[in-house]
């Protein structure tokens, strides 16, 4: 006889409240395999142990600072469009199938099968770019922080060449031509250029807030502390010494070969330090070109605000101008209409000739009038010379 046993509410409204939504993940191993989850939050922490409130960071529906933060064995890193998560064995990454994304999963799968690949032997390596064999030693995370960094830095590089592209003939042709179309134009590039400054910002005080601390660089040696934690075999040794795939790496031979020694060195943090600074000098790079495009926009418009200024005050001069010919003609009018009224006078007897020096005597009066008023404004200077 079978017995049912009903269920507890209380576990039921437990069920109901972690309830997550499901996301898209990319998981990309050292061999360069990806694989594809939808799954909530709760099996991304099971996965890589973190704390929730690391994974609430790369939450696009949440308002976070870009950062690179190092936990107990894992990267969380949300910069710019991506959002990851870095392992010693493994890369996470959220939303694979964004458009700016995917570059970044097929870089990872190009990259990341190098050193398997070296270490299968010659006949391997054969098929591996020379310059990427000859690359001293470097950690998975490290190469796959590289990956991108890499990614991030050229994004934003692109977009400001384009921006830059778009945006100097724009303003070349508001300083040739002022109108509405050009102001219009360049204030949306103006806008677009406040935008991808404000990007680039984000990303290079989190890279710089991220060298001022040897503390936090050194929770990002994530393999190093694996191996310092378990027992280091042969294998395992060489595992968390991977060679460095690079992107073009911007990381010398020499100071990666210093790094055979960093087993012994648990605070040496020479070797991340130097790939930090060498992405932060290029994204500096990308904000020194924006700053400069900004003050270019600035120039433009002292050059268009002088301009204006300018035809303002041509304008005002033809007003003064304009009201000054008004006053002396009304002038010359009032005396004219004055003698030329219809009333008969007896001293206006025989004496019709009179008028005639009253029109001429009152012209030159007013045109004397007219004279003296602009010579009185350009000595004031509200006339040009």
């Amino acid at each position: 006889m079978t017995h049912v046993v009903p269920a507890d509410p209380q576990v039921l409204v437990t069920v109901k409240k972690k309830a997550q939504p499901s996301r898209s993940w990319a998981v990309l191993d050292s061999n360069g395999e990806t694989t594809l989850l939808d799954v909530d939050k709760y099996a991304i922490m099971h996965r890589v142990n973190i704390h929730a409130r690391d994974l609430r960071i790369l939450d696009p529906l949440l308002s976070y600072p870009s950062t690179i933060l190092g936990r107990d064995g894992a990267i969380v890193l949300n910069l710019e469009h991506i959002k990851a998560i870095i392992t010693a064995e493994e890369v996470l990454l959220r939303d694979p199938s964004g458009e700016y994304v995917i570059p970044v999963v097929q870089e990872l799968q190009r990259h990341l099968p190098v050193v398997n690949a070296i270490n299968q032997g010659p006949e391997a390596i054969g098929h591996i770019d020379a310059e990427a064999a000859d690359e001293c030693v470097s950690p998975f995370e490290f190469r796959a922080l590289e990956v991108t960094l890499e990614s991030i830095c050229s994004f934003l590089a692109a977009r400001t060449l384009e921006l830059e592209t778009a945006a100097y003939p724009a303003l070349d042709e508001l300083t040739s031509l002022i109108s509405s179309r050009n102001l219009d134009r360049v204030r949306k590039l103006k806008s677009a250029m406040t935008r991808l400054t404000a990007r680039v910002q984000k990303v290079r005080d989190a890279l710089e807030q991220l060298l001022d601390d040897d503390d936090d660089m050194a929770d990002l040696y994530l393999s190093r502390k694996l191996a310092t934690s378990s027992p280091v075999s042969g294998s395992g040794a060489a595992n968390w010494y991977a060679v460095s795939p690079t992107i073009g790496s911007k990381i010398s031979k020499a100071s990666r070969g210093s790094i055979a020694t960093i087993h012994g060195h648990e605070n040496d943090v020479e070797e991340l330090e130097m790939l930090l600074e060498a992405y932060f000098m290029q994204i500096d790079g990308t904000l020194n070109k924006l700053t400069t495009l900004r003050e270019y926009i600035d120039d433009t418009e002292d050059y268009i605000n002088i301009q204006l200024d300018n035809h303002r005050n041509q304008l005002i001069q033809l007003e003064l101008f304009l009201s000054s010919g008004s006053v002396c003609l009304s002038v010359y009018s009032l005396v004219a209409a004055i003698f030329g009224m219809n009333i008969p006078f007896t001293w206006n007897d025989n004496h019709g000739y009179v008028f005639k020096w009253v029109v001429i005597i009152s012209g030159l009066l007013s045109a004397l009038l007219f004279i003296l008023i602009m010579s009185y404004a350009r000595l004031k200077g509200l006339v040009g010379s």
